[in-house]
């Protein structure tokens, strides 16, 4: 068994993404893969328990034949946080070493680390320690940041020592990319890093559908309730003149328009261009043309209580945190992990210790 732990000095930078990329790729090849997700972040409940609902889905996707319960050995909720304070959680680490020790049958186990290092220290499971318990790689993955990303790499270096397998350099702004490619990689390369891909961030992977748009601003559906699994990649802000809007909205594909309800003209303009979804606020409803042609054009309107401005700041209050728990996202990942990331050179590192 191969363990490779993937984790992160911070929060959502992809590690799912990496995961379920890599999972895919080492199952083509042909090797027996597992996963565990050892700390659940996000509870969903599955028959009679309760499960991380990354290890669900990952399940699920991967049709891994292993019990939830090993999946996903411990799952963090509100009233678990409450026991684990009044002193009343005990061997959680062994819950999971055991679960990790069951999948010793696998070619490669690909262990999905929490939201950063530290997360679990208070009871003895952080990266740090389980890493060092499953003497497992660790993989680790950055979204870049110009600021800190390359101190995040040295950081976790020199934190993992020689259980430090390389990195991946995640969600790369466009104009971003060259610079990455042709000067950051090199650079920690010469200083022992290996960097295995590089990845340009992603309008789809990004994206929310229009269900979780709903769920995220408490929305009511007021049509079109048979197009909520359409993607948005992009927001617009209908605050503006009709022919100023106009133009701007076709220059952004595949959007939700957050406009007053008063503005049916803003709506109606919308709807002429690539738009998934018209979000109106302050709790009203549109009027009935309004209404006629969005049935017509299949483009759900949602009603939400808040103001424009404190929608806004909740929808960017989430961007970047984009589930990747979608079957529509597949093909998707599978084709960017392809073409970025050095399969071969992965393969090399995890086999031949001396080569790293």
């Amino acid at each position: 068994m191969i363990p490779i732990f993937i984790t992160s000095t911070k929060n959502s930078t992809g590690k799912t993404f990496i995961a379920i990329g890599l999972a895919m790729e080492l199952t083509e090849r042909g090797y027996k893969v597992g996963y565990i997700k050892p700390i659940g972040k996000i509870p969903v409940k599955k028959g009679s328990g309760v499960f991380d609902a990354d290890a669900v889905f990952m399940k699920e996707v991967s049709s891994l034949p292993d019990p939830l319960d090993v999946i996903s050995p411990f799952v963090i909720g509100y009233e678990m946080q409450n026991l684990i304070f009044q002193g009343k959680i005990k061997d959680i680490k062994k819950r999971i070493m055991n679960a990790f020790k069951s999948l010793k049958k696998k070619d490669f186990v690909i262990i999905g680390g929490a939201a950063d290092l530290f997360d679990g220290t208070i009871l003895n499971i952080d990266s740090l320690s389980l890493i060092e318990d499953m003497k497992a790689h660790a993989l680790v993955v950055e979204s870049w940041d110009v600021d800190t990303s390359v101190d995040s790499f040295f950081g976790a270096y020199r934190l993992f020592g020689n259980r430090f397998l390389g990195g991946v350099i995640n969600k790369v702004p466009v104009n971003s990319v060259a610079h990455v490619k042709e000067t950051i990689r090199p650079f920690l390369e010469k200083k022992g890093i290996k960097i295995f891909g590089v990845f340009q961030k992603d309008s789809i992977l990004q994206s929310f559908t229009v269900r979780q748009l709903i769920e995220i601003l408490n929305g009511k559906v007021l049509c079109c309730e048979d197009r909520l699994d359409e993607f948005v990649e992009n927001f617009s802000i209908g605050a503006m003149d009709v022919d100023s809007a106009l133009g701007y909205f076709r220059r952004t594909p595949n959007k939700a328009v957050i406009t007053g309800a008063h503005r049916s003209d803003i709506q109606l303009a919308a709807m002429e261009t690539s738009t998934k979804c018209i979000i109106l606020t302050g709790g009203l409803y549109t009027n009935d043309v309004v209404i006629g042609k969005a049935r017509s054009r299949g483009i759900p309107i949602i009603s939400v209580t808040e103001d424009t401005f404190t929608t806004v700041d909740r929808i960017e209050s989430i961007m970047g945190k984009t589930r990747i728990r979608e079957e529509g996202k597949l093909k998707r990942i599978k084709e960017i992990f392809d073409a970025g990331f050095d399969l071969k050179r992965f393969l090399k590192a995890v086999n031949n210790p001396l080569e790293r």
